[in-house]
């Protein structure tokens, strides 16, 4: 079975989404820790809690992304579910995610892109 279209498009995007998460990361990390770190010094468990739980949550989100877009170019059922929930996720970030995640979720569960991943035969 042919590729659908817009296949490589959605894994593009997924790997673009995963960098941003990478740059959040790392900022969170240079600018962010270093601050609480100075304000709060030995008390500094709230401060560094949060940006533990952000972090892990970044890490988490950029994890299911790269995920999903090797799942996708590599014609899998994982890699389709997974890339509905990064889809699923990305809705809640305004306004670009918004657009783009529904807009995922539509192309992932139609029939002809659902086929090509259940019909067992990739690429």
């Amino acid at each position: 079975m042919k590729k659908p279209d817009l296949l490589v498009l959605v894994a593009v995007w997924e790997f673009i989404s995963a960098f941003l998460a990478l740059i959040g990361i790392s900022a969170i990390a240079v600018f962010a820790i270093p601050d609480v770190c100075r304000m709060w010094g030995p008390a500094l468990t709230g401060g560094a809690f949060g940006l533990g739980i952000a972090i892990f949550a970044l890490v988490c989100y950029l994890c299911l992304a790269v995920a999903g877009g090797i799942g996708l170019l590599g014609g899998r059922e994982w890699g389709r579910v997974l890339s509905i929930a990064h889809s699923a996720i990305s809705v809640f970030f305004f306004p670009f995610g918004t657009v783009i995640g529904i807009l995922a979720i539509v192309y992932l569960t139609r029939a002809d892109v659902r086929d090509y991943f259940t019909g067992g035969s990739p690429g």
